[in-house]
């Protein structure tokens, strides 16, 4: 069994990957790849229930608890997006949920993702880490299933 990363670790890890792309059309490429990645989503979580409210495409993000660390699958219809969620799955699941709540994300500074997405997928991104630590915030204070 691997060593367990920590938030920071994860996120340095990504600013170093983004660090080797020379442009953007390749750093989306590495998006695009992440979001080819993630596990198919489960048909009974791609509903109005797990949908985040804010983004323009549609984008489902499920938690789940297990051994005191909080889990993230999701999915998306667009592609770039999709890799969105998988950077953010790659982050933050896994974690503790104290830790996932207080986690600054400064990865999406660091890499230059803020300053390159358009502002409705930046305000999407923004929607997704939102539910993304109230999911972890629930998960924290209630130590079971949000069901």
């Amino acid at each position: 069994m691997g060593e367990h990363k920590t938030i920071l670790s994860i996120e340095q890890d990504i600013i170093d990957d983004f660090s080797l792309f020379d442009n953007w059309e390749d750093k989306y490429e590495y998006l695009i790849d992440l979001g080819k990645k993630l596990s198919p989503l489960s048909p009974e979580y791609k509903t109005e229930e797990y949908k985040i409210k804010g983004c323009q495409s549609s984008v489902w993000i499920h938690s789940f608890y297990k051994d005191g660390k909080v889990f993230f699958e999701g999915d998306s219809d667009a592609i770039i997006v999709k890799g969105l969620v998988g950077l953010m799955i790659l982050v933050l699941s896994g974690q503790l949920p104290k830790d996932i709540v207080a986690a600054p994300l400064d990865f999406i500074n660091a890499t230059g993702l803020s300053s390159h997405l358009a502002q409705t997928r930046s305000n999407g991104l923004r929607a997704m880490i939102k539910q993304m630590k109230l999911d972890a915030e629930v998960w924290d204070v209630s130590h079971g299933d949000k069901q």
